[in-house]
């Protein structure tokens, strides 16, 4: 469950009789689970500094900004900057505007390095659609083999922001009849964000002649179970 238990974060620090453990307050530091356009890849959960707070970080760092949350009161003393100034050794976390909590200075920079990469976090199941032909056969001997279909243009489907793991990938007609399916294991890839697949299909886009599209392309984080767009494409077309 991805929600804050400020109650017995509070009630921990300050010494009370709690008997959920601290781990697990911190939730689950995996995506196992679809949360929305918000939901995290694996290893990070929602920090949660404030109610809306949906910043993706690693368990230890939400565990201390529950902490930091707990302790804000103890932290603040009247000053230059109203009731809220920060005791000597503290700074505002400024995890989000007119977040005033004090924390240290090495605290306020992790949430500023989290916030910078918060998008990267985010299961946001990206996907898009690319062509690619078949190349002749080469046999061997100096000499290559093609077919009548070899220039005909085929779909790739392309994904990033999933995460590492399956990916399953459908194309289906508008009216949800599946026309062709496959899976793929998303990974790192320079250049694209968080798990990033290309997976060839064989499908021939029909698309050719400026002919509308009669379906869509999807795909689902197997994790998360986040499902990303739908892509419309063109399929179902005689090829000779």
């Amino acid at each position: 469950m991805k929600r804050t238990l400020l109650g017995l974060a509070a009630a921990a620090i300050s010494g009370l009789a709690v008997t959920v453990p601290v781990t697990l307050m911190a939730g689950p530091a995996s995506a196992s689970g679809d949360y929305g356009p918000d939901t995290c890849v694996e290893g990070y959960i929602w920090r949660e500094a404030g109610p809306s707070d949906h910043v993706c970080v690693t368990s230890a760092t939400r565990t201390r900004t529950l902490a930091d949350n707990a302790a804000k009161a103890s932290r603040w003393t009247p000053g230059p900057y109203g009731p809220h100034t920060c005791k000597t050794g503290y700074v505002w976390r400024e995890a989000f505007t007119g977040d005033d909590v004090c924390v240290t200075p090495a605290a306020r920079a992790q949430a500023k390095l989290d916030n910078g990469k918060a998008a990267e976090r985010k299961v946001s199941a990206k996907l898009w659609i690319t062509r690619y032909t078949v190349p002749p056969v080469d046999n061997g001997d100096g000499t290559a083999t093609s077919t009548s279909v070899d220039d005909i243009p085929r779909l790739k489907i392309n994904g990033d922001h999933f995460n590492h793991g399956q990916v399953r990938l459908y194309i289906r007609y508008t009216s949800g009849k599946l026309y062709w399916s496959g899976t793929v294991t998303a990974s790192a890839h320079s250049g694209y964000v968080a798990g990033s697949f290309g997976k060839k299909t064989g499908v021939f886009d029909c698309a050719f002649g400026g002919k509308p599209a009669n379906a869509y392309a999807q795909a689902q984080d197997v994790i998360s179970g986040r499902w990303s767009a739908k892509v419309p494409v063109r399929v179902g077309c005689a090829v000779l």
